[in-house]
């Protein structure tokens, strides 16, 4: 798993009911601590501060790498999510993704991204 930074963009995995922050919210890790901890700060789209909360790893997933100044690909992202599930859940997901590979493999012009027409045909 990858090491959060200072001023990553993480997203939250969890409802933060106490700062009024929902999972999914996207936020800036501002300042690290001893044992892991993170101080993110949220903002609203004036740049305002909405929040500034003490979280842990397990809490989020880092979005976008300050150390690359790139957003982690959607791949990146579902391995990060992955490693937060148990383990029942983690074999759902490897199933689902199985059945999407298996659907590819029949339609083959869905895996270009390609449409299919009225008629059926791409």
């Amino acid at each position: 798993m990858m090491q959060p930074a200072l001023f990553d963009v993480i997203e939250v995995l969890v409802d933060l009911p106490e700062h009024h922050v929902q999972a999914g919210t996207q936020g800036t890790i501002v300042h690290g601590y001893p044992n892991n901890v993170f101080e993110v700060e949220f903002v609203n789209e004036d740049g305002e501060t909405t929040a500034l909360c003490p979280m842990l790893p397990t809490q989020f997933i880092v979005v976008w790498q300050t150390s690359t100044k790139m957003w982690l690909t959607a791949e990146d992202q579902a391995a990060a999510l992955v490693l937060h599930l148990p383990e029942e859940a983690k074999q759902e997901v490897l199933d689902f993704a199985r059945f999407l590979h298996a659907r590819r493999q029949a339609r083959p012009g869905i895996a270009e991204g390609k449409q299919p027409t009225a008629s059926g045909t791409t």
